[in-house]
C-alpha cells in the first residue's frame, strides 16, 4: 500500500457515549471532515470497532460508501465491549477476531480491509493465535494486509513466523519518543511500516490548551481524567507549549504543524495518523506533510524538550 503522509484517525469520531469518547460529536461533521481529507491528498482513513463502540466504523463507513475505490480503510480488532458498554476488554481467540471481522465489514460498508491490526496484545498469551486469525483472514481475502498496534518488538517478534506484519502502529510525540530506542530500528530490519498515532498528543501540542481550556471540555470527554490535562503535569506542558508556540512562530508554521512535521523527520515513520472533528482542522494539519524542519529548529526543539522532561522527572519525584 502507498499512503499519503498523513493519514486521518477517527477516534472522535466515536462521540462521548462511551468510556473513551470525546464528547459530542456530529456525525455531519466527520463526514465532511472525510471528504475535506481526501479534497487535500489524504488517501487513508484508520479507525477502530471500538471507538464510539462501532460508531466511528459505521460513520467512515456510511462516508466512503460511494467512494470506496479511491480510499484505503484501516481498522483494528481485540477490544471487545459488553453489550451495554459498561465494560470495555481485549480477546485475541481466533472465533472473535473473525466475528470482529465480520462486523467491521459490515459497519465499514465494504468486502475487504485494506490493513487490519491487533489493537493491543492483550491477552499477551494469545497474541501468536490472535495473529494467525488475521493471517487467515488475509488468505480468505477479507483482508488485505495484517498490522499491529502498540506492540513490543519481543512480541512482534514472537507473532512474525504466523504471518508478515505489514505495519505497526505506536504512540510517537514529542512527549512520548521510547519507539526511537527499540521499534524503529526493529521496523526497518524487518520491513515494517511505522505508522504513528497522537502525534499531537489528543490535541496537547496545537497550543489550543489552557487551564479555561480544559475545564470547557465535555464530561464525557476522557481527557478529563489524563494526567497530561491535570494537575501537576498540567502546567508544565502549558510552560512547554509556550516555548514551542515561540519556535513555530519563528518557522512560520503552527504548533500543530510543528508537532507533525517533527514526528515526520524520521526517515523510519511511514506516515501520521492525524485526528480532525470539523472542517477546516484537517487543512492545516494535512499540510505539514509538505514541511520539513531544518536541523537549527531541530536542535532547539531538543533542548526545550530535554528541560521539559527534567522539570518533569524532578516534579514526580
Amino acid at each position: 500500500m502507498e499512503l499519503s503522509v498523513i493519514g486521518l484517525g477517527t477516534w472522535a469520531a466515536g462521540g462521548g457515549g462511551w468510556k473513551f469518547g470525546w464528547g459530542p460529536q456530529e456525525d455531519s461533521d466527520t463526514i465532511k471532515t472525510i471528504y475535506e481529507a481526501l479534497d487535500h491528498g489524504i488517501n487513508w482513513i484508520d479507525t477502530a470497532a471500538v471507538y464510539g463502540l462501532g460508531h466511528s466504523e459505521e460513520v467512515v463507513g456510511k462516508a466512503v460508501k460511494n467512494i470506496r475505490n479511491n480510499i484505503i480503510l484501516a481498522t483494528k480488532c481485540e477490544r471487545r465491549w459488553k453489550a451495554d458498554g459498561s465494560e470495555i476488554y481485549g480477546s485475541l481467540k481466533k472465533k472473535d477476531i473473525k466475528k470482529e471481522c465480520e462486523g467491521s465489514l459490515k459497519r465499514l460498508n465494504t468486502d475487504r480491509i485494506d490493513l487490519y491490526q491487533i489493537h493491543w496484545p492483550e491477552p499477551e498469551e494469545d497474541i501468536v493465535e490472535g495473529w494467525e486469525a488475521v493471517s487467515e483472514l488475509i488468505n480468505e481475502g477479507k483482508v488485505r494486509h495484517g498490522g499491529v498496534s502498540n506492540f513490543s518488538t519481543a512480541q512482534m517478534e514472537k507473532i512474525r513466523p504466523s504471518g508478515k506484519i505489514a505495519s505497526l502502529q505506536p504512540p510517537y510525540s514529542m512527549l512520548r519518543r521510547s519507539i526511537e530506542n527499540d521499534q524503529m530500528p526493529y521496523c526497518v530490519k524487518n520491513n515494517i511500516g511505522i505508522i504513528t498515532y497522537s502525534p499531537m498528543e489528543k490535541g496537547l501540542l496545537t497550543g489550543k490548551v489552557t487551564r479555561d481550556w480544559v475545564r470547557g471540555l465535555a464530561e464525557t470527554d476522557h481527557r478529563k481524567r489524563d494526567a497530561n490535562f491535570n494537575e501537576p503535569q498540567l502546567s508544565k506542558n502549558i510552560e512547554l507549549l509556550e516555548k514551542l508556540k515561540a519556535a513555530a512562530f519563528k518557522a512560520g508554521i503552527t504548533p500543530g504543524q510543528l508537532a507533525i512535521a517533527w514526528i515526520l523527520r524520521k526517515s523510519e515513520v511511514t506516515a501520521a495518523i492525524v485526528g480532525a472533528r470539523k472542517p477546516g482542522q484537517i487543512h492545516e494539519t494535512a499540510a505539514a506533510g509538505d514541511i520539513v524542519l531544518p536541523d537549527r529548529l531541530i536542535g532547539e526543539i531538543d533542548v526545550i524538550l530535554q528541560e521539559h522532561e527534567n522539570a518533569s522527572n524532578s516534579a514526580q519525584k
